[in-house]
């Protein structure tokens, strides 16, 4: 594969080395994340899909359809910014907005936050995330953390939920 993305011109590669994206390689894999995205964004938005379950469905679909369906489907949405997860949508040039996020394991006891992002695709992670309420847009409260790694207590929706340290790293939050 590394030698057939090398003759397409969309890396270089030196073996023993290894491989770098260039400036066409870049623009492509933007484009298909940007695709990618959008598709789940709109299984979700209009299809009914749940977060732990849009990420196969577009894994399959970001390659089969065409650029004007994708275009149609950002349109539709209202040009998102962000997909299910929280993951930042590139705009149909390139750009993507990188806001300041604080990862939830990293937030100090005391303070509230607002979940916008969750860096995983694992279903069973996401089920168990969304039935702890811990989904996009909850507000959050930081009630104690263990040292040395160890769980955080958190106060969501008027009720205490306990994270594990691991799993409180994959949530990303404004503060």
């Amino acid at each position: 594969m590394v030698k057939r993305l090398s003759e397409l011109g969309l890396l270089t590669h030196e073996p023993y080395r290894g491989a770098t994206l260039t400036a066409e390689g870049r623009h492509e894999a933007v484009r298909v994340i940007r695709r990618h995205r959008l598709i789940e964004a709109y299984l979700v938005g209009f299809l009914g899909y749940t977060w732990d379950s849009v990420h196969q469905e577009a894994e399959r679909l970001e390659h089969a359809v065409s650029d004007e369906l994708v275009e149609r489907m950002a349109v539709a949405l209202g040009h998102p910014t962000v997909d299910p997860h929280g993951d930042p949508i590139p705009d149909a040039d390139g750009a993507v907005a990188r806001p300041k996020l604080t990862p939830l394991a990293d937030v100090p006891a005391g303070n509230n936050a607002e979940i916008r992002r969750v860096d995983t695709s694992d279903a069973e992670r996401l089920r168990y995330l969304a039935g702890a309420g811990l989904v996009l847009g909850a507000r959050v409260r930081v009630l104690e953390r263990e040292p040395f790694s160890g769980p955080i207590t958190l106060e969501v929706s008027g009720r205490s939920q306990v994270l594990a340290h691991d799993l409180a790293k994959l949530v990303y939050c404004a503060i």
